[in-house]
């Protein structure tokens, strides 16, 4: 992450992108203070949800325009255009302020909103640009994390700044008319981003030649054609969908929460309200660094369906408490798996997306989670206003339409999700440190074959590797009761002296389809350290078919608990954790010997000794 630094233009795009969103937040926040100050109950609940919506709108209603305006012409000019935009903006909502205008200031949060709405596809877009494939989930976590800190810092300095101007007050008018200086940090904020994007540099590298025709947007021409991009690949609307549920999950839970906090714990402080969300922003923040980190090698979407659970628990366990301590805990706790999920399904739609296509995916990606957004905020509207239904009813509803999103994921994306739940508990023991992984091929026959040193080697060489592997196993292990669907399920292949044969079958077969499979040549977990004699078995399974073999030596994991090591000890040690490094050696042919492969694997051995 730190090489992803070094690239020009860099902090300038993600110090830009901080002060976006603590501009748009901090107009926001006014708002939804003064709304919180004069009004209660449900109309409060219904105010809170309009400003969301009038935030959320015109992402929906420009959704053509920006994907188009991303596509056709550089990010970088067009985040330029929208910053400028953004200096005019705040200086009228400043004038709005002085004047004791509420409703202006009202209607100009969809004017600021209508701003972003264009700024951002070219500015996700742009991720991918600027740091390319390789840091593409690194660049995610950072935008997601100087976003995060920024609507952080801009709900505590705002929400203090407002309690801390604010005195005596009957209307809304002149609510604003007190806190009206707060309109000139807006504009400064917008200036100096205005000047940090004009700083970024131009990285689209064919023009495009596209034509922006109003009869075909009046007339939804273009609206149909761009679902149709979108709906080309199942995989990224699946992912579209998935973020548009969190998103409405989400708003739901910030508009409801206000009324819960003045209504179930007489909390009116706005500093006390704001400061409870914000750690909900601290846990997405290290939610994205850790996602980042879990991301290090190719994009964990397994972490998807772990962090939809944790969201679910989170909100369903809110409404069960009345006091602010433990609610502060899960609204952090609910941020945390919220960076964990928003992270790898940002980065997977940017990095599957066709480049030319970007920007009309990444504004559709908008055009559809705010509707959701939309939807589940009218409803909250209507169930509070009309129906009578009151905060602790709506947290129990988001945290069961959570949990029904957490189904799916985890059914799209159930492989992985184990291999993560597997990555996740090791590495509360293990640090793991994985060498030359990028030497694995991504597509075509390939045998992984390693030393093998303990009961978990099978889990640990394939995790840098975005591909899933089919592993061989003993076959009394195999056959245990409770995990012998879960080996089924994953393709493993079990083995025993008297059914070599069949097992070899089975590896010539899948090689023969162009599958990745771990074997571990010595035929069993040495009991000396030393590297066994390799067994021939895999070159008659293999013969004739193409391929290579990805040799590599695992170091750090004789003398632990899952050796076969008489005496428990530590090589080398991170913090708390055994350190364990994983060393991938060049491609070789699958028609290479055993004995040729075990003097490969002595030499990496040597390497990792040498370190």
């Amino acid at each position: 992450m730190k090489e992803m630094f070094k690239i020009k233009g860099t902090y300038a795009y993600l110090f830009a992108l901080f002060l976006n969103a603590f501009t748009d937040l901090g107009h926001k926040i006014i708002i939804q203070n003064t709304v919180f100050k004069m009004y209660d109950g449900e109309i409060q609940i219904v105010l809170t949800a309009i400003v969301n919506a009038l935030i959320l709108l015109p992402f929906i209603m420009v959704f053509t325009p920006a994907g188009f305006l991303a596509d056709k012409f550089p990010k970088n000019k067009v985040m330029t255009f929208a910053a400028a935009l953004a200096v005019v903006l705040t200086l009228l909502i400043t004038l709005s302020y002085y004047m004791g205008w509420f409703e202006l200031s009202f209607f100009l949060t969809f004017l600021l909103a209508t701003q972003s709405a264009i700024y951002s596809p070219a500015k996700y877009g742009y991720i991918k640009e600027l740091v390319g494939n390789k840091f593409i989930s690194a660049g995610n976590a950072a935008v997601q994390a100087a976003t995060m800190v920024a609507i952080m810092s801009g709900m505590g300095i705002f929400s203090f700044l407002f309690e801390f101007m604010l005195h005596d007050y009957t209307t809304a008018d002149e609510i604003l008319k007190q806190i009206a200086p707060l309109g000139w940090l807006l504009v400064l904020n917008s200036v100096a981003e205005f000047y940090l994007i004009s700083m970024l540099p131009n990285k689209q590298r064919v023009p495009s030649d596209r034509k922006f025709s109003m009869k075909k947007y009046i007339t939804g021409l273009y609206l149909r054609k761009n679902m149709k991009t979108i709906t080309r690949k199942p995989m990224i609307l699946q992912a579209i969908f998935a973020l548009s549920v969190y998103w409405g999950v989400s708003q739901v839970a910030i508009a409801v929460f206000p009324e819960y906090a003045k209504s179930v714990m007489g909390i009116s402080n706005t500093v006390y309200v704001n400061g409870v969300l914000g750690l909900t922003i601290i846990g997405i923040i290290i939610g994205s660094i850790m996602a980042a980190r879990f991301s290090k090698y190719f994009i964990q979407v397994g972490m998807v369906p772990f962090s939809a659970i944790g969201m679910g628990v989170s909100l369903l366990l809110i409404p069960v408490f009345d006091r602010l301590e433990p609610i502060a805990v899960l609204f952090f706790t609910f941020g945390l798996f919220s960076g964990m999920f928003i992270v790898p399904l940002n980065a997977f739609i940017q990095k599957h997306a066709p480049g030319v296509h970007l920007g009309t995916i990444l504004a559709g990606n908008n055009f559809i989670q705010n509707i959701f957004m939309v939807i589940l905020l009218g409803m909250t509207t209507l169930l509070a206003f009309y129906g009578g239904v009151d905060s602790t009813s709506l947290f129990y509803a988001v945290a069961t339409l959570t949990f029904v999103m957490a189904f799916f994921v985890s059914r799209q994306h159930l492989l992985m999700f184990a291999w993560f739940v597997g990555e996740l508990l090791l590495s509360f023991r293990y640090d793991f440190v994985f060498k030359g992984a990028e030497k694995v091929p991504h597509t075509g026959a390939v045998l992984l074959m390693a030393n093998h040193v303990s009961w978990l080697d099978w889990l640990i060489v394939p995790f840098p590797v975005e591909r899933r592997t089919i592993f061989m196993m003993e076959r009394s292990i195999y056959h245990w009761p409770i995990a012998h669907s879960f080996f089924k399920w994953g393709e493993a292949i079990p083995v025993s002296a008297r059914a070599a044969k069949d097992a070899f079958k089975q590896v010539h077969n899948y090689v023969k389809h162009g599958r990745l499979i771990t074997l571990f040549p010595e035929g069993g977990i040495t009991r000396t350290e030393n590297i066994q004699k390799f067994q021939r078995g895999y070159e008659i399974a293999v013969k004739g078919e193409k391929g290579v073999i990805v040799p590599a030596y695992i170091g750090g994991m004789w003398g632990s608990r899952f050796s076969r090591s008489k005496k428990h000890f530590v090589e080398k040690r991170s913090l708390w954790r055994r350190k364990v490094t994983v060393i991938y050696g060049d491609p070789v042919p699958l028609s290479t010997s055993a004995a040729e492969l075990q003097t490969i694997i002595e030499k990496l051995k040597e390497e990792y000794y040498a370190q």
